[in-house]
């Protein structure tokens, strides 16, 4: 029981903090390019209450344990934004959607340079703690990786409608009624058939493998551990 109340710890308190320090993100830069729809809805706080999913943050992250899914991620409720209410709503809609990966990728940093104050604690509370920082870094590089993927209703899909010209932005964004349809196929459904057949279709595996290495590696050099 221990053990297990143990390995839930090290894995969910740091990707709660990742999830809701994204969303938060997202709420902050559009209340500051002049959309406060998340301000006065609560959403711009670190208190993760106000964002968790049940499904995405909770039970999407145990099922991917379970399936022995070489990622584990989750989401958030998405914070509400009216775009129309930016002030330039397509660039503006670029640096909102920007927010979330970036903390994620903030987060990431900080936690390979706090990695190097735990020696100064007791070796079972500094253990814990460099297991909580060590997933929080490899949590947040896999949520920053995967939500630039260029698919609505991802951050990366919002970025891709804001720089593309409106003739093409306009059709691509209408792929969001069908995204989390298209990314519950890669994530669960595409797998699933492939080890039925024996053959590997974890492409989401094959998308995410070499950016995240690529990222990962250069965190840690820039914290000190390369």
């Amino acid at each position: 029981m221990t053990d297990t109340l143990y390995s839930v710890s090290v894995w969910v308190i740091p990707l709660i903090i990742a999830i809701t320090f994204h969303e938060a993100a997202h709420g902050w830069v559009a209340n500051r390019l002049g959309d406060d729809t998340a301000r006065r809805l609560g959403r711009v706080t670190f208190n993760p209450i106000r964002h968790v999913d049940t499904f995405g943050t909770l039970v999407l992250p145990g099922l991917l344990i379970l399936f022995g899914s070489p990622f584990v991620f989750g989401y958030a409720k998405p914070v509400p934004v009216n775009f129309a209410r930016l002030r330039r709503p397509r660039r503006d809609m670029v640096w909102v959607a920007l927010a979330g990966p970036g903390t994620n990728l903030l987060l990431a940093l900080v936690s390979g340079a706090l990695i190097h104050l735990t020696p100064y604690f007791s070796p079972w509370l500094g253990g814990w703690l460099v297991d909580n920082l060590e997933r929080s870094l490899i949590i947040n590089v896999v949520l920053a990786v995967f939500n630039m993927l260029p698919l609505p209703p991802l951050d990366g899909g919002r970025v891709l409608t804001g720089l593309l010209p409106p003739a093409l932005a306009r059709p691509f964004a209408r792929i969001e009624r069908y995204g989390m349809l298209l990314l519950i196929g890669l994530i669960f459904i595409l797998p699933m058939i492939g080890r039925q057949i024996g053959v590997d279709l974890n492409v989401l595996t094959w998308v995410l493998g070499a950016p995240v290495e690529w990222v990962l590696r250069l965190v840690l050099i820039a914290t000190g551990h390369g």
